[in-house]
């Protein structure tokens, strides 16, 4: 069953343009790095409800299993950002589920 893995992302008050803008980067090169990376989107909150706890960014990955996001968690590449973005994040939202589909009669 395909997992998806979500995470949003706060930035500090002091961090500029371009230190997100190399974050955003560094996250979205992560799948043409990782190979049990299936997929990966990301955008900026754009929801008029004001619900997002002053988190701006999410990020959606996709793996074909458990294990294959277990395989991303621990790869080099994806702990070299992690040691990138940290010090610029004020808080991190992760969570993981098995995705279930429903499509339309």
């Amino acid at each position: 069953m395909t997992v998806r893995h979500v995470v949003m992302l706060k930035f500090k008050p002091d961090v500029n343009a371009a230190q997100v803008a190399q974050v955003e980067s560094a996250f979205a090169a992560l799948a043409s790095q990782i190979a049990e990376v299936q997929s990966l989107e990301w955008g900026t909150n754009a929801s008029p409800e004001g619900l997002d706890h002053g988190f701006t960014h999410c990020f959606t990955l996709g793996f074909v299993d458990a294990a294959a996001r277990d395989t991303y968690l621990v790869h080099p590449r994806h702990q070299a950002f992690s040691a990138l973005a940290q010090p610029r994040l004020a808080d991190v939202l992760v969570l993981d589920y098995e995705a279930i589909t429903t499509e339309r009669p």
